[in-house]
């Protein structure tokens, strides 16, 4: 018996949940989630085991930039795959990513032509680079919960993500993250920077360039944006 499985890869899937679940649906397969919603890939995977399945087919989706590359779908699946032991079934990843033609008639059937088997001797989730809390300077949260989501935040992550990028400022200088809810769901979106303790509202992507030269780079907060 085989089972397909969607995953979607980001946040930026989680917020598409809808266009997901009826991709999967017209497919006749599952959905999950790598990271942020539920249910989990791993919790998925055990399920289709429970039930017996022997073969189950994996496809990323990815909507867009900055997500996880196809990798840690790898790193993940192998993971489960080996906590599970001799009993867990046939683990295949197909060897490219779908994007938002995902629901597009045979786009799941041709992608999932090329697929490359868990082995069980993929990269591992942890590593000795990861043990530790880098070193940063400050660190930004978005909000990406429904309200923020609904008026803009995925602008205000990429814009951020991508100013950070072109300056050069990596994870030990500033650490950025994504949050579901932060409260202050009026003045969404919301971002918020520590150790300053300073969040600002209804920041528009026009504002990022201007937020990271004078703040995260200078040290001196907006006054326009700020609510805290």
């Amino acid at each position: 018996m085989t089972a397909r499985v969607l995953v979607g890869m980001s946040i930026r899937e989680v917020n598409a949940i809808r266009e997901l679940e009826a991709a999967a649906t017209g497919a006749d397969a599952r959905l999950a989630f790598l990271q942020i919603a539920e249910p989990t890939l791993s919790t998925v995977l055990t399920e289709l085991a429970d039930r017996g399945v022997t073969r189950i087919e994996l496809l990323g989706v990815c909507f867009g930039p900055l997500a996880p590359g196809l990798s840690w779908l790898r790193r993940v699946a192998a993971h489960w795959w080996r906590e599970r032991g001799p009993e867990a079934p046939d683990v295949v990843i197909a060897t490219v990513l779908v994007g938002a033609d995902v629901a597009v008639p045979g786009v799941i059937d041709t992608a999932l032509q090329s697929v490359r088997p868990v082995r069980g001797t993929e990269a591992p989730v942890t590593s000795p680079a990861w043990e530790q809390v880098p070193p940063y300077r400050r660190h930004v949260t978005v909000c990406r919960g429904p309200r923020c989501s609904a008026r803009g935040a995925e602008q205000i992550w990429t814009a951020l993500a991508d100013g950070l990028t072109q300056r050069g400022l990596k994870d030990t200088e500033v650490l950025m993250c994504a949050a579901t809810c932060m409260f202050p769901c009026n003045q969404a979106p919301v971002v918020a920077v520590q150790p300053d303790d300073v969040w600002y509202g209804r920041i528009g992507p026009a504002e990022v360039d201007e937020l990271i030269e004078v703040h995260l780079v200078a040290g001196t907060p907006l006054d326009g944006a700020r609510i805290r």
